[in-house]
């Protein structure tokens, strides 16, 4: 029987850790007490067991439980069920990180694209990368591919909706997406730099899957999905069937208080196929500490099995002013998203998005930068 890793943070006094640890091994996995088991085929090869445990400090031990793979059905959901089911319940429990062995990790393609086939989409080889938002949503559509259009016009690599823009009554989801995706076009033509627009997909699988549709007929490439909104699983199923788009995920609802951002950003969202990732930046209007920011951007871009890298994406709150600071900490296998930092230069939009897209591309690294990650 093979087995994966679980690691999980727990709080609890010296005397009780043992007991915490192997209550959590048999929640994981049977939920029940061992003497309620007569099989021997169950306690030997389905009975979670723990496989260390590690004090951190007061009260802190980092705990490894090996949980049986056949248990996972080598299933998106029951993967997530027998990794963090139960004991997601447990406030003491926090879960940190996954090691799963190559058999099951060969069963998650991970991204289709990642960081190698979105810098060959957009026809950069080296450089970091360069992103922006519609924003605010209630804007008309007229408005919305206004903008899309001037962000192109200024160099921006990808142009994405503001994940708050859906299917509303002001911006019909069919109807936004083709004058948004005509006005990158038009404009990426006129610039003669390749630049790409990507729609929210969000709703219901049935809504997913039409509007997917939708924007494989207009030829659309690069799609904005927030996986834990429509769930893990059926952003699984997603990339699964619309293999040709690049998936850009978005954090929202991702605020889960008892998992490792690292973890879930960082392997999680790559592991289900994301080819890059949107994230909270350090010092932005999030608190996120620069060492949890770096860390997912870590996560996404290191060496795992079969999975291709993804790209990590920081967000949220930056300002044009902090571009050369946030490339030497996150190297040039980034993607530096900003929105509103730009849109506040109003009737100066283009000009202002042009010294962002000018800074990124124009940095020269220091030594000191975050080294190119494995492709």
């Amino acid at each position: 029987m093979a087995w994966l890793t679980a690691r999980y943070l727990i709080e609890s006094e010296p005397e009780l850790i043992e007991k915490r640890a192997n209550a959590l091994a048999l929640e994981q996995s049977v939920e029940c007490p061992l003497e309620a088991i007569g099989s021997q085929f169950v306690l030997d090869e389905i009975v979670a067991r723990v496989d260390g445990i590690k004090e951190l400090g007061e009260r802190r031990y980092l705990v490894d439980v090996k949980i049986a793979t056949a248990t996972t059905g080598g299933e998106p959901a029951q993967l997530l069920n027998m990794i963090f089911g139960n004991c997601s319940l447990w406030e003491n429990v926090r879960f940190v990180d996954l090691d799963l062995p190559r058999d099951l990790l060969a069963r998650f393609p991970g991204p289709r694209h990642g960081m190698a086939g979105i810098r060959e989409l957009v026809g950069a080889r080296e450089r970091p990368l360069t992103a922006t938002a519609t924003k605010p949503q209630g804007l008309p559509i007229s408005e919305l591919a206004r903008l899309c259009r001037t962000f192109v016009l200024a160099g921006v690599d990808i142009v994405k909706d503001d994940h708050g823009i859906a299917d509303q009554s002001y911006s019909p989801y069919a109807e936004r997406v083709k004058a948004c995706q005509a006005a990158v076009v038009e404009a990426s033509v006129e610039t003669g730099k390749p630049a790409f627009y990507a729609p929210n997909l969000v709703g219901s699988p049935r809504a997913l899957r039409e509007r997917a549709r939708i924007a494989r007929e207009l030829g659309i490439r690069v799609v904005l999905v927030a996986p834990m909104l429509i769930g893990l699983p059926a952003f699984f199923d997603l990339v699964d069937e619309f293999p040709e788009f690049v998936y850009l995920a978005h954090p929202s609802f991702g605020g889960a208080g008892r998992i490792d951002t690292s973890l879930l950003f960082g392997k999680i969202f790559r592991l289900f196929g994301a080819d890059a990732v949107i994230f909270v930046n350090y010092g932005g209007r999030f608190a996120y500490s620069q060492e949890e920011s770096l860390s997912i951007a870590e996560a996404l871009r290191a060496l795992w099995g079969q999975v291709r890298p993804a790209l990590p994406v920081p967000a949220g709150g930056m300002l044009v002013e902090r571009v050369p600071e946030l490339l030497d900490r996150y190297g040039p296998d980034a993607m530096l998203l900003i929105g509103g930092n730009l849109l506040i230069a109003r009737e100066h939009l283009l000009e202002r998005t042009r010294e962002f897209v000018t800074r990124v591309e124009s940095h020269r690294f220091s030594k000191t930068a975050a080294p190119a990650a494995a492709r």
